[in-house]
């Protein structure tokens, strides 16, 4: 009897796989759920797979090489930092993610931390807990509609978030390669440069990629050029924040208080600088998270690489144009 083909996850913190198990195997898969944390643990768990998925396991060149049988890597979320979608495309293996799964419940979470910092909530807290009602601690506290919101990124989530800050009565700006300074996003949002962005607002909240351009894009010296005082929010990855950099910002007075979803290290060490801050409000990369994402992201990550696996159209392929101008003439047609 001819054996099932197979697909691996690499890795997976959900508690269940039980979604993706039923969706490989109404499509004929066997499904094996490994936990990788190496390029050695990927390959030694996905030899032979048609497909992976994969969480924070490092799909890197030398797993794409040392894996033929490959045709598809999906991600469950956005972003794809964790592989190496150039040596993917180059071995002909698609590169699959889940990019609007969690739109309206990151933008969310990005609210509740802008609200919570506008109000000194967590340093309040902090305060009562220890028998102190002092509102000195969280002042000044401004109205929000005395107060510049500032979103460094303009994509899905970035609008999402902008649109419900408008809704509260927040004056909201942004920044996004994507537009010109002084243009309006088809959803309404000014847009400035990235210095005014930074010079100008009372509060930023960061929704952008991790790619080599946007690493550390708030460092040292993007610190320096901000309103003294500014609070911060970060809810899209962590690498895009020099964590040293901000702990000194913090330490200055630069930024006031942030609220912060997402670290260069995850989980986020007891060791780390950041905890000394009361004014800081930690969350450990809930954003995405709802039920109902939750099980979206699970059942369309499975999904996509299935439909590379059976030659259909793939909803979200990051790599699709790249493996087609690869793609012998004639291909199409087979």
């Amino acid at each position: 009897m001819q054996q099932a083909q197979k697909v691996v996850i690499t890795d997976c913190d959900h508690g269940s796989v039980e979604i993706e198990r039923v969706i490989a195997n109404e499509a004929g898969y066997e499904l094996l759920l490994a936990q990788c944390s190496s390029e050695a643990d990927v390959i030694a768990a996905a030899r032979g797979a048609s497909a992976i998925l994969t969480q924070y396991a490092p799909v890197t060149a030398n797993v794409l090489a040392a894996l033929p049988d490959l045709r598809a890597v999906g991600r469950y979320g956005v972003g794809v930092d964790t592989v190496d979608v150039e040596a993917a495309t180059a071995n002909g293996v698609a590169v699959c993610n889940v990019p609007d799964y969690g739109t309206e419940d990151v933008s969310d979470h990005a609210i509740a931390h802008i609200v919570a910092l506008l109000r000194g909530l967590p340093v309040l807290d902090k305060g009562m807990r220890r028998g102190i009602s002092d509102l000195g601690p969280a002042q000044p506290l401004h109205r929000f509609s005395a107060t510049t919101l500032g979103l460094y990124g303009l994509g899905l989530i970035g609008e999402a978030t902008a649109r419900k800050a408008r809704g509260l009565g927040l004056n909201v700006m942004g920044s996004d390669p994507r537009f010109r300074p002084g243009e309006t996003t088809p959803d309404g949002t000014p847009v400035v440069s990235p210095d005014q962005l930074l010079a100008q607002s009372d509060i930023l909240s960061l929704h952008l990629p991790l790619i080599p351009q946007t690493k550390h894009i708030l460092d040292d010296d993007a610190f320096a050029r901000m309103k003294r005082g500014i609070k911060l929010v970060n809810t899209c990855r962590g690498g895009v924040v020099d964590t040293t950099a901000l702990v000194r910002a913090l330490d200055s007075g630069i930024v006031s208080a942030a609220g912060l979803d997402v670290f260069e290290e995850e989980p986020l060490p007891l060791t780390s600088e950041l905890l000394r801050f009361e004014q800081v409000l930690l969350t450990p990369h809930a954003a995405w998270y709802s039920e109902e994402s939750f099980s979206e992201l699970k059942r369309r990550a499975m999904q996509n690489i299935l439909d590379v696996c059976a030659g259909r159209e793939v909803r979200n392929t990051v790599n699709a144009l790249a493996l087609a101008a690869r793609a012998p003439k004639g291909a199409a047609d087979v």
